[in-house]
């Protein structure tokens, strides 16, 4: 396929961690759990505190076997008693921010409507709108800071 017919969005796999870099098909020293290693440690990090509750709530939802989508209007999705598709957006807040701050984060969960973006057509819809079903709200509820260290 040509840049001007377009790119199919990625069939991601899930992968262990034991997966080395490669530069023309020879292994690096780099492993990929090294990567994660470095780029998420950090829990209480906005970004990696909400793809964890994400994960912690597909979990308990017995749907975290695949791998993450990055880019859907909603989080997760399940299957009702009657089959239909159940959307879930996961919202997460903290009153303890990785960075140095003088007081508490004032906790507030967003959920106005917007335009889902397609990542199978690249475009974005016309209509606004919630675009979960339900919403699952999770607080990390610590206000000790010492409790983050190691």
């Amino acid at each position: 396929m040509t840049e001007s017919q377009g790119f199919p969005k990625l069939d991601v796999k899930r992968m262990t961690g034991d997966e080395r870099f490669q530069r023309d098909g020879q292994p690096l020293g780099l492993k990929l759990i090294e990567f994660w290693q470095w780029s998420t440690s950090d829990l209480v990090s906005n970004a990696t505190r909400g793809i964890l509750a994400e994960y912690i709530v597909a979990t308990a939802l017995g749907v975290a076997d695949g791998t993450r989508a990055e880019w859907d209007g909603f989080d997760l999705s399940i299957r009702s008693k009657v089959g239909t598709k159940v959307r879930i957006e996961v919202k997460s807040a903290a009153y303890l921010q990785s960075w140095s701050h003088k007081k508490f984060s004032n906790i507030r969960f967003g959920i106005r409507p917007t335009r889902k973006w397609d990542p199978e057509t690249n475009e974005l819809s016309a209509e606004v709108k919630r675009q979960a079903d339900i919403y699952i709200f999770c607080l990390l509820s610590h206000k000790e800071k010492n409790l983050f260290a190691h």
